[in-house]
């Protein structure tokens, strides 16, 4: 490989990782993929391919700064450690989906251990330069692996990234191992760092040292609201809010008295009553009709529906797994979606062809539209099953693409399925029209619901692969600029439509016949501008005469008069909500049913543990759905080689090994089963949740051990 000489850094990583990707998924086996990394590993001494890679120092800026930590850190004080670079921008719903695989392998390898994980913040926006912008991410996402600031974006030139978000593990003497560009590495990695900490440490590579880790918190103490997203209206004129920071809705009468607290502080996903209910980073709802909303579980990739009558949550659409599909079909429960980020409702009659005699009696139909910002595109949930554009029939409950080809880009056209979007996060309705704040090109664009054609509003660029035409400018189409918006509320009297222009900090209104968008001037009472902070929600009361602002960074709710422009807070009355709403729950969501098992494994062998799920007539396992299985919490000295899986005929097994260190460390295996079954008229969805408590013996010659779970609609049995 001696051309290898004159390619760039970046290349040549490129190379090895696309090297080692192909031999290990070309494995059968567990066993053979751990091999794969070792004999990758092995090589490293005498490969001359990578001669490159040894000549360089990578070091993070000394003047930069830094959040989770108590002082900046330096690559070179972490040799002895494996560690992962994140390069990564807070507005990337790529980036977003890679952070729970990071804190997975954070939970799994703590820094003590070896593995050290540090975010590379490189900013795509000006906005996102902001130190305190950046602190709000992290609080808003959960963030507590050490995170720097590199607002220049000079790691990320010096060795040529070309995307968000892209992952550079270094060993322990500092030499570049792997990149591996966008999402979707988790289970990868993990398995790489579990083989790589193992192989350094027999080296004698790896050290024990701890980090001085110091979580960074807002010195300003947010309200009752915490990062508010989006904001609806009821028909009669109450509101819902994406309580977003604090995981849950809260539903508001006009005048701001919090009527119902639907979920609690702790996320989860979990059906059932308000006080039982938890959702992950809501943030966007709408009303069906007055007792009934729709919710953008976002960060749990679900579809939820509230019921203010029955006072239940239940799931309409999502497994909780984020999904990759971008054609979709399956009835709710069963189609895998990617992080929903608003929703929409639209009605109209149902082209079935019959004749009727009066046509303005046919009833119409429901569907509920979807941001889907995970795959770019505008899905559909439809309740009731309809024959719709080019007498196209979508089936009851089902979910599915509707809008967009799933590439990211700013591209308009006639046919729905040629468009494309760039992580639409913003939709609101006006007769026929859906607008939609398309984040990434930092447009508004707008779709015909009678034939799907996708048209531009304001924003962007012409060329639509050009994601980085954002400012600040009033103007017409193309001429105008905004930043990242994610709100949008159409004035169904007047031809406006209102934008939160997010990183702008601004409430900026179109003129939809002009195409012309225009900041409005907004003042306090005392006639001094008010000065917003990622404003991320809009909602117009029932009058149309003020507006709703989710003014998300600064933990409040603006209501502005739209005459004067003159704006106040939108205090909330949390005194007629009972504290019984506002306790916390139990650890564990009510809607997972709970079984534990104990056995005795063998200390120094592998050993495999066969999960047999039966289930009681008349239940059945649904024909093509998923049954999954995923281990949600694991022992630090406890070792397995998959984490998550499918059951074949109900059966599924994990090979487990004790690492041998602290033996008498309780140990425990958390393994949770997503099940979709079926009976004769109905169907439903089972999530148990097994622990295993494991004894490691060294006189227990058995390696081999039989796990029989016995389910039926009501009961769960273990054995």
């Amino acid at each position: 490989m001696d051309s290898q000489d004159d390619l760039p850094l970046i290349d040549v990583l490129t190379f090895i990782t696309d090297e080692l990707l192909h031999t290990y998924r070309s494995c059968v086996g567990e066993i053979d993929k751990e091999k794969s990394i070792t004999e990758f590993l092995e090589r490293l001494d005498d490969d001359k391919s990578i001669l490159k890679l040894k000549t360089i120092n990578i070091e993070i800026k000394s003047d930069l700064d830094w959040f989770n930590v108590s002082r900046p850190l330096t690559l070179s004080e972490l040799r002895g450690k494996i560690v992962i670079l994140d390069f990564f921008t807070y507005c990337c719903i790529n980036c977003m989906h890679v952070l729970p695989e990071l804190h997975c392998l954070q939970e799994r390898f703590p820094p003590e251990s070896g593995l050290v994980i540090i975010g590379v913040h490189s900013p795509k926006f000006e906005n996102e330069r902001a130190n305190s912008n950046i602190l709000s991410a992290v609080l808003r996402y959960g963030v507590t692996h050490p995170i720097v600031n590199d607002f220049g974006s000079t790691l990320w030139q010096t060795l040529s990234i070309r995307c968000w978000p892209s992952l550079i593990v270094l060993s322990p003497a500092g030499l570049p191992l792997l990149l591996l560009m966008g999402e979707g590495h988790g289970k990868f990695l993990e398995k790489f760092v579990s083989v790589a900490l193992s192989f350094f440490s027999r080296q004698g590579k790896i050290e024990n040292f701890n980090l001085p880790l110091q979580i960074s918190t807002n010195t300003d103490p947010a309200s009752k609201l915490r990062f508010p997203a989006k904001i609806a209206r009821s028909p009669k004129g109450r509101f819902g809010v994406c309580d977003a920071g604090n995981n849950r809705i809260l539903v508001v009468s006009s005048r701001g008295l919090v009527q119902h607290i639907i979920g609690g502080h702790k996320a989860g996903l979990n059906d059932g009553t308000f006080s039982e209910a938890r959702f992950k980073h809501p943030q966007g709802l709408t009303f069906l009709d007055e007792n009934n909303l729709i919710v953008a579980d976002t960060e749990n990739h679900a579809l939820r529906k509230i019921s203010l009558i029955d006072g239940v949550v239940e799931t309409l659409a999502g497994t909780g797994f984020q999904g990759c599909d971008r054609i979709g079909g399956n009835a709710g429960p069963q189609q895998p979606i990617s992080s929903p980020w608003d929703v929409a409702v639209f009605r109209t009659r149902d082209m079935d062809m019959s004749f009727h005699l009066d046509e303005r009696n046919v009833l119409e139909k429901t569907i509920v539209l979807i941001s889907m910002a995970g795959t770019h595109q505008i899905w559909g949930y439809f309740p009731e099953g309809i024959i719709w554009w080019k007498f196209r029939k979508f089936d009851p409950l089902c979910c599915v693409s509707l809008i967009g080809n799933g590439l990211e880009e700013n591209r308009n056209n006639s046919y729905p399925q040629n468009a494309a979007f760039a992580q639409p996060s913003g939709l609101s309705m006006s007769k026929d029209f859906l607008f939609v704040a398309d984040s990434e090109s930092s447009s508004i664009r707008k779709v015909s619901l009678v034939d799907g054609k996708v048209m531009p509003v304001v924003g962007g660029d012409r060329n639509p692969l050009n994601l980085f035409a954002f400012g600040d400018i009033d103007g017409k189409l193309y001429n105008a600029k905004l930043q990242h918006p994610l709100g949008v509320a159409c004035h169904t009297i007047e031809n406006k439509v209102f934008v939160a222009d997010t990183y702008n900090h601004k409430i900026k209104v179109i003129d939809t016949e002009k195409n012309y968008v225009s900041t409005m001037a907004i003042v306090n009472q005392e006639g001094t501008p008010i000065v917003l902070n990622e404003p991320t929600g809009l909602c117009l009361d029932a009058d149309e005469s003020n507006i709703l602002v989710a003014d998300t960074n600064n933990h409040t709710i603006y209501i502005i008069d739209l005459i004067t422009l003159k704006a106040k807070p939108f205090s909330l009355d949390f005194s007629q909500v009972t504290e019984e709403k506002l306790n916390e729950p139990q650890n564990v969501p009510l809607n997972r049913e709970l079984a534990s098992k104990k056995l005795s494994l063998h200390d120094s062998d592998i050993n495999t543990i066969t999960f047999n799920v039966s289930l009681l007539l008349p239940l059945q396992f649904t024909k093509e759905a998923p049954q999954k299985w995923i281990i949600q919490k694991i022992s630090q000295f406890v070792d397995v080689t998959q984490f998550s899986g499918t059951l074949d005929n109900g059966m599924c097994n994990i090979q487990v090994k004790h690492k041998p260190r602290n033996r008498d460390t309780t140990n425990q295996i958390v393994i949770e089963f997503l099940l979709n079954l079926c009976e004769v008229k109905c169907c439903l969805i089972k999530r148990i949740l097994v622990t295993i408590d494991i004894n490691f013996n060294e006189k227990e010659c058995k390696n081999r051990h039989d796990v029989n779970i016995q389910i039926d609609r009501s009961t769960l049995s273990i054995e």
